[in-house]
């Protein structure tokens, strides 16, 4: 497709952008170390994700009022610290290891090749993230967002058609003007469902060993690359 119709790149952050498994296996392992716990630390990593998903079809299908993500995941880590044997942790540093998810490095490529997009498109997050969490993130992996948008403003979490037709209006952009870039199949084909462009960007480390990451387009996706500079030299970004 040309480029030319399109005015803004929306950005999925998990995965996408910053190597959140890396990133909480490393502050996990602090933790443990500082409470004489010892794990497989991107174990524990997977686990504490493996809650997302479910608190967030649970708010999509009505069955739980609307949480952020900070509350899905600060849900999900008491569970799993429990499981993974560590001693009761008063509430002010539970709150603070919670926000590990809030210190996410981002992938090599990610705050240059977004500068060089940015030179050209409006460059939005598109996350399931809430807003706080979100702004936090940019300023600790120098993401060079123009905007910080999330499905928190739609009410509803991607894949939901509204999370990324949310995010176009508030851009005051027509849907087929903004292009979801993500590093998962099932993200772009509910962005090409509620009407928008989309463009994979692929993540080969993004779950270690323990899942098959989306490595190959499908026919009807706008663009397809191995990273953000390929993808700025494909849309003709200095």
């Amino acid at each position: 497709m040309s480029s030319s119709q399109i005015k803004a790149l929306a950005f999925d952050v998990f995965g996408t952008v910053v190597d959140w498994r890396s990133s909480i296996s490393r502050q996990a392992a602090e933790l443990g170390a500082k409470h004489g716990v010892d794990a497989d630390w991107d174990k524990f990593a997977d686990d504490w994700r493996a809650g997302y998903g479910a608190g967030m079809a649970k708010v999509n299908s009505g069955e739980d009022e609307w949480k952020i993500v900070d509350q899905i995941h600060r849900e999900r880590l008491e569970v799993i610290l429990e499981q993974y044997g560590f001693p009761n942790i008063d509430g002010a540093e539970l709150t603070e290891f919670n926000k590990a998810w809030h210190r996410l490095d981002g992938w090599p490529d990610s705050t240059a090749g977004l500068t060089r997009l940015k030179s050209k498109y409006i460059i939005t997050s598109l996350s399931n993230g809430n807003i706080a969490l979100l702004t936090n993130m940019a300023k600790y992996a120098n993401l060079p967002w123009d905007a910080v948008l999330s499905a928190e403003f739609a009410g509803k979490y991607k894949t939901h058609p509204r999370a990324y037709q949310r995010t176009a209006e508030l851009l005051g952009l027509d849907y087929d003007e903004v292009m979801l870039v993500a590093a998962h199949t099932c993200d772009l084909r509910g962005a090409i469902n509620a009407g928008l462009k989309a463009t994979l960007v692929t993540r080969p480390d993004e779950y270690g060993n323990s899942k098959q990451p989306d490595l190959e387009p499908e026919s009807d996706f706008d663009y397809f690359a191995k990273d953000f500079h390929e993808l700025a030299d494909q849309l003709g970004c200095d």
